[in-house]
């Protein structure tokens, strides 16, 4: 629309008459004071060594087995840009507001000239100087000489509160691109051996093996190592020689003052140079000190009433009058006194004292946290005054603070001044400020884990002072130490700076201790469970993740829990040995079964052992050897590992062999009922016996009598004996033989084969006598048949006559379907249906 001309619009409608769109809110002008959801906590991923480490600051860092699509590129050099950008993040930031110009150093051309000859061939030096002695200055001015000696240029590393391995670490990220990853100590080894700069390495703290040590893994570098006369001296092996930072002489020192105060000095302020000369031994740094007290000494001679033309500046005296001139003229102040000889030698409370409350603020603020000085953008949070910041310019103009590192800390001798100067006073509420800052600051969304890192040493001290003074805190309220360490070592962690991890991993869980946080203090054990497992120390990482998983038990926490046992099995996985009851969930008290390892159980009894008791209560479905009487062989005999995978294995495997045994099963019962050749499916209404091939029985079941044993015979056989004889015995020769007409059929049906004499089934008698040998002896069933056989309804109207004496006869071959016939009485009604026709046989009559 046109802004000059309202059109409908305006007024609730587009031109086209649809109504229009809704606009969008406007940012609120006054902060939302209401709930807002909590922010998403920032996990970090980095590869360490073998090793996928998850950096997660909520429930506990994870760590894997990084797979190899995960595994990073091999590390490329940084580009000369790259560097330089490097070595400006090394160096210290620049105070703001103005700064006096930077002063050339005096009498130090000569050692400056011999440090670069010894670089220059290869050589290792230290530069062995007092504190205050103006070892650093030196070292910069050398390395400024030394930019090109080397094909991967200078290196500046600070060497204060660092090991060997920091120190190893530092030169890598220095030189190597290799964001995210910190590479396991051999690898390290090979990466440092092919960078080939100096190395300008001050306030070390190691020598003798340790410094051999750091030497002998970068045997391409040469080092400049700036070391106080205290530090242990290095081996005879390692071929350093020492350059020793004498003190200036007094004509050089009185020099230096008069650069510091900017004018020439008067005789008394001569005399009094003299002095501190002598009783300082020429250190610069307590010239320069002393000309830090002589310009605030002019400031004072010069009077309330010294302002420049325009009314701005008190403090400043009058462009135009000389130095040596009485200040304030005729109406001039008081007159003000040259310092002391005391106050000269000790000057931190005197030049504290005519500072602004901005800077005294800052130094109580160093004095608490040991020395060390707060990021100038820190300042103003912690002092309260939106220029605080300024502060850091006034004190590195008085001399009060020095370089270290890319930070600033106390000069050598100040801590102690001001601690007899009464700023010692509140250092547990001046702590107690900058852990409450550094809380808020460290977990801020908007601070990268390197800025944190930066100001490790200052987080780290606030946390030495208020650890042991830890108290639990009143309810509802959180322990502001317990929260410092939980919120600055993830930034820690992500960042790579883990010995500040450890150290503030160690101090919370000491803290939590004191505040009774068991959550918390499961979180410090667990991550330092993963910065030992990361660092190869195995025992001492199983200790810190069982004494994690079983605080988490306690607490019903699953999430960690989980956590905590999945980086335990990978301890007993590289360790090779026994994954102990807290990797499974077997608090002390509570069998839990090792199905369902992963679940988290609050444990009745509280927090595991160390090593596993004597009976295991977990379940596994496999064999179990028998168990030792020594509790070494019972612990050998669980396994570790490789045994429990087995067991795992073992266990799977039956459980599949089961379920193909019961599916086998399953199948033959559904296609049994398939088969056409059943037997069951074979009796029909009216069967009809027959004779099987090679079978000597009938394909009927055996009839039973009364007295409910087998009866075979279902009629008279008059061609075989039916009596046992005297000796009870068929088939042999006292047997009767039978008579009759043996063309009569018999009482009940039989079958028959072609035209041989019939039969029927029967089942001989027991005996210890063996009968006769017949080609085809008689069989019988050997059980009694479970069901009413099938009786063969006779056929034709002939009407069977039981015979009526028996008569004994041989025993003779039978070819018939039955065999020999039994002596046993049958009734003819066991066999034949009971039939009043006049063909049926007689139910009465009972066969002999």
């Amino acid at each position: 629309m046109d802004p000059n001309n309202r059109g409908p619009e305006e007024y609730g409608h587009d031109a086209d008459g649809q109504p229009s769109r809704q606009r969008p809110p406007r940012d609120p002008l006054t902060p939302d004071f209401g709930q807002h959801s909590p922010a998403l906590a920032r996990t970090v991923q980095l590869v360490s060594g073998d090793y996928l480490l998850t950096v997660n600051p909520v429930d506990g860092s994870e760590i894997e087995v990084c797979p190899p699509a995960e595994r990073p590129a091999r590390p490329g050099k940084l580009t000369p840009a790259e560097r330089a950008e490097a070595d400006r993040a090394a160096r210290p930031p620049v105070p703001p507001g103005p700064t006096r110009p930077a002063q050339p150093l005096l009498a130090r051309q000569e050692e400056r000239e011999q440090l670069v000859r010894m670089l220059a061939r290869g050589r290792s030096v230290r530069l062995v100087g007092s504190p205050g002695a103006g070892r650093t200055s030196l070292l910069d001015l050398v390395a400024e000489d030394c930019t090109d000696l080397a094909p991967d240029g200078v290196v500046r590393l600070t060497g204060f509160r660092r090991t060997p391995e920091d120190l190893l670490y530092d030169l890598f990220y220095a030189v190597y691109s290799a964001p995210l990853h910190r590479p396991e100590p051999d690898e390290l080894l090979s990466f440092v051996r092919e960078i080939g700069a100096v190395v300008v390495l001050d306030d070390i703290e190691f020598g003798g093996a340790a410094l051999d040590e750091l030497l002998d893994a970068t045997p391409e570098c040469a080092f400049l190592i700036g070391v106080t006369p205290d530090v242990p001296a290095p081996s005879a092996e390692s071929g350093i020689e020492d350059v020793v930072l004498a003190g200036l002489d007094r004509a050089e020192s009185v020099e230096l003052l008069e650069r510091g105060v900017g004018r020439v000095l008067t005789e008394d302020e001569s005399n009094w140079a003299g002095d501190l000369w002598f009783e300082s031994e020429g250190l610069p740094l307590r010239f320069v000190q002393a000309g830090a007290l002589l310009r605030q000494r002019d400031r004072l001679r010069a009077g309330a009433d010294a302002v420049d033309e325009y009314g701005v500046f008190e403090d400043a005296p009058p462009a135009d009058e000389p130095f040596d001139a009485p200040l304030g003229g005729e109406s001039s102040g008081e007159e003000v006194p040259l310092p002391s000889l005391g106050e000269a030698a000790g000057p931190a409370p005197l030049l504290a004292s005519r500072l602004s409350a901005s800077a005294r603020a800052t130094l109580k603020f160093a004095v608490a946290l040991g020395g060390e000085v707060p990021h100038q953008a820190h300042l103003p949070a912690l002092v309260g005054d939106t220029h605080a910041d300024a502060a850091l310019g006034e004190l590195a103009d008085c001399g009060l603070v020095s370089p270290v590192g890319s930070r600033y800390r106390l000069a050598a001798g100040v801590q102690a001044q001001l601690e007899a100067a009464g700023y010692a006073e509140d250092v547990q509420g001046s702590a107690l400020t900058a852990a409450r800052h550094y809380t808020w600051w460290a977990g801020h969304p908007s601070v990268t884990p390197e800025r944190v890192c930066a100001e490790a040493d200052a987080v780290l001290a606030a946390l030495g002072v208020l650890v042991p003074g830890t108290t639990p805190p009143d309810e509802g309220e959180e322990s502001p130490t317990v929260q410092l360490a939980r919120t600055a070592a993830p930034a820690f962690a992500a960042g790579l700076h883990w010995s500040a991890w450890e150290r503030a991993l160690r101090a919370g869980a000491e803290a939590a201790r004191l505040a009774g946080d068991v959550t918390e203090q499961a979180y410090f054990h667990h991550e330092l469970g993963i910065l030992a497992l990361c660092g190869g120390r195995l025992d001492r990482a199983r200790t810190e993740l069982e004494t994690s998983i079983g605080l988490r038990g306690a607490l019903a926490d699953k999430r960690g829990t989980v956590a905590g046992r999945r980086a335990l099995a990978l301890v007993s996985d590289r360790s090779g040995t026994t994954p102990g009851v807290a990797a499974f969930a077997a608090t002390a008290g509570e069998e839990v079964s090792g199905a369902r390892y992963e679940e988290s159980q609050s444990p009745p009894g509280g927090v595991p052992t160390a090593f596993p008791p004597g009976g295991d209560n977990t379940t596994l479905v496999t064999h179990q050897a028998s168990s030792s009487s020594s509790p070494a062989a019972s612990h050998k005999g669980r396994g570790g590992v490789r045994n429990f995978a087995r067991r795992n294995l073992v266990a799977a495997g039956a459980g599949a062999l089961l379920v193909a045994v019961l599916g086998t099963v399953v199948t033959l019962g559904a296609t049994s009922d398939n088969d056409p050749n059943v037997p069951a499916d074979q009796v029909g209404v009216n069967p009809s016996a027959s004779q099987g091939i090679g079978d000597d029985s009938l394909g009927a079941d055996k009839a039973e009598g009364d007295d409910g044993k087998h009866s075979g015979d279902t009629g008279t056989a008059t061609s075989r004996p039916t009596d046992p004889g005297p000796d009870g015995t068929l088939g042999t020769s006292d047997d009767p033989t039978p008579t009759g007409d043996p063309t009569k059929p018999s009482d009940d049906p039989s079958g028959t084969q072609g035209g041989g004499t019939t039969s029927s089934p029967t089942k001989p008698p027991s005996s210890t006598t063996r009968p006769p040998s017949t080609t085809r002896p008689p069989t019988s069933p050997t059980t009694r048949p479970t069901s009413p056989s099938p009786t063969p309804t006779p056929t034709g109207s002939t009407s069977p006559t039981p015979t009526e004496q028996p008569t004994t006869t041989e025993p003779t071959t039978s070819d018939s379907a039955s065999g020999p016939a039994s002596s046993a009485p049958a009734s003819s009604s066991a066999s034949a249906p009971e039939t009043s026709g006049a063909g049926s046989p007689s139910s009465s009559d009972a066969v002999i």
